[in-house]
């Protein structure tokens, strides 16, 4: 018997997961819903799913605590539905280790598609994990692209295997900044933006067919597997 993805839906209005778990059974996913952070928290260690469906404005809490101990634990698929449509609201919940942020009200056949597509991400074979023609020295000082070794800045080397770690995710601004630069300096968000410009420059000679990096506005940037 093919295996149903098991989703866990963490949302403390009835209608809303009345909805949403229409729309998700409707297609064949399996969905238990909870309405508390703390038996949310409990039904993970006991049962994890596939993926996780997480509220912000909880009861007893915050999902957003939820989010940031789930990416402590490992890769579980994370996608945040919040009536909090801010841009800071979107980028603290990327930062936090969420892949996905949707925002409430939303479309229940953009929320399954957003699922899948989060679920083909997170099933991917290891063998395409990283974006065709990169290749990452051992000693990880390197980095080529169609064979050609790229001439990259410290600043440069570290955005890019920041954004090759992780294909697809939208690293905001604030994460690239503090992962690549750390306390070191002060820096802003312009600064990531004026290395990616410069990163992508230098990808685009080396492989002039390749445009990789994807700006996301408001929320920060992603390398995609695949080019349109």
């Amino acid at each position: 018997m093919q295996h149903k993805p098991r989703i866990l839906l963490l949302e403390d209005d009835p209608a809303i997961a009345g909805t949403v778990q229409f729309a998700l059974q409707r297609e064949g996913f399996e969905v238990e819903h909870q309405s508390w952070l703390h038996e949310a928290r409990r039904r993970l260690h006991e049962a994890p799913p596939d993926l996780a469906l997480l509220d912000l404005g909880l009861p007893d809490g915050n999902g957003l605590d939820l989010c940031r101990e789930l990416r402590q634990q490992g890769n579980l698929p994370i996608l945040i539905l919040s009536a909090r449509a801010e841009e800071w609201d979107r980028v603290l919940g990327l930062e936090l280790g969420a892949d996905d942020y949707l925002t409430k009200p939303f479309s229940p056949r953009e929320l399954v598609a957003r699922v899948r597509a989060l679920l083909r991400r997170a099933q991917a074979p290891a063998s395409v994990a990283k974006p065709d023609g990169f290749e990452l020295d051992a000693d990880g000082l390197r980095v080529r692209l169609n064979g050609q070794l790229l001439d990259l800045t410290r600043r440069e080397l570290g955005l890019l295997k920041r954004l090759l770690a992780s294909p697809s995710r939208i690293h905001s601004r604030e994460s690239l900044l503090d992962a690549v630069w750390g306390q070191s300096a002060e820096s802003m968000d312009r600064t990531v933006d004026t290395h990616i410009k410069t990163l992508r420059a230098k990808l685009r000679a080396a492989a002039p067919e390749l445009d990789p990096i994807r700006t996301h506005r408001g929320l920060g940037y992603s390398l995609e597997l695949t080019q349109d």
